[in-house]
């Protein structure tokens, strides 16, 4: 019970209970990456922040201070027996948890839908949960005690815990993983402070190398779900993320202690990235570069 870290911490617990050895035998990216043997110990997730969905995932995220990044231990063996997610176990958290919570989950849904592995599946959660996740993050801000906004945000991180499990994630997750590794950066935060740098990036790039892409056209889409107007672009879905991050106050990455120097570093741990595998196309290193410049 709790956040996405402590469930995540829960669920490797239980998978650790009925499996031998240590979780770098079993963490992927830096560890053995051997499949688990057993399911975990019967568990109940009840998560309460809206979030990262960790309550329908079978991976749970962990951070190696040794290998300065976070990786993730994962098989469908570690799927929670029972999710039980109540939208008022969300209603007293701080403002800024509510924010980089809520913008982790719209993150992923966001990155599930356009992402190489979006499935029809996928497709129907994301782009409801996106709609909902945009209908309510600056009122749960506004107004904690919403029900009905908090609500939206509890079934919209739901909806995007699924979506990631079925579809992969892309570059915000990509860049998460080695900056909550190397700072003391909360992951929603992290995932907020990139996500608007991210998308544009994916547009600008995707307009160039591959014009007639599904991936643009779901930008396209993202746009007017976002905006709510019919006509909306994708520069328009960017902008309407760039402003609800700064409405919602979103510290930069350079709040964490992140600096230009880190960049070269922050770059070749994101390119190795699982999450960076469910990326519309492969990013340049340089495009990489730029895009976490600017989130700094």
């Amino acid at each position: 019970m709790g956040g996405g870290s402590a469930i995540d911490a829960g669920k490797a617990i239980a998978a650790l209970v009925t499996n031998p050895g240590d979780a770098l035998d079993y963490l992927e990216v830096i560890g053995g990456g051997h499949p688990l043997q057993h399911a975990a110990a019967p568990f109940i997730a009840i998560p309460t922040t809206a979030g990262t969905g960790s309550e329908v995932t079978m991976n749970a995220v962990l951070a190696s201070a040794e290998h300065q990044v976070k990786a993730s231990l994962r098989s469908p063996l570690m799927l929670p027996r029972l999710a039980l997610v109540d939208p008022e176990l969300t209603y007293g958290l701080p403002r800024t948890i509510t924010a980089s919570t809520g913008l982790d989950a719209l993150t992923q849904l966001i990155e599930p839908y356009v992402s190489v592995r979006a499935n029809v599946m996928t497709d129907m959660y994301c782009v409801e949960g996106i709609r909902r996740a945009a209908g309510a993050l600056a009122r749960v801000w506004e107004h904690p005690d919403d029900r009905e906004a908090r609500g939206d945000m509890a079934f919209a991180s739901l909806l995007g815990g699924l979506s990631l499990a079925n579809a992969g994630l892309g570059a915000v997750h990509g860049f998460a993983a080695p900056v909550g590794g190397m700072f003391p950066a909360p992951h929603g935060a992290t995932c907020a402070a990139v996500l608007p740098h991210a998308m544009e990036m994916n547009v600008r790039a995707l307009r160039q190398r591959a014009p007639e892409s599904l991936a643009l056209a779901r930008y396209g889409e993202i746009g007017r779900l976002l905006t709510g107007r019919p006509y909306a672009t994708a520069e328009d879905g960017v902008a309407w993320t760039r402003e609800i991050c700064r409405r919602l106050e979103i510290p930069p990455l350079r709040a964490y202690g992140v600096r230009e120097a880190d960049i070269p570093l922050l770059v070749e741990k994101a390119a190795k990235a699982s999450s960076m595998k469910g990326n519309p196309l492969v990013l340049t290193p340089q495009e990489l570069t730029e895009m976490i410049g600017q989130a700094i």
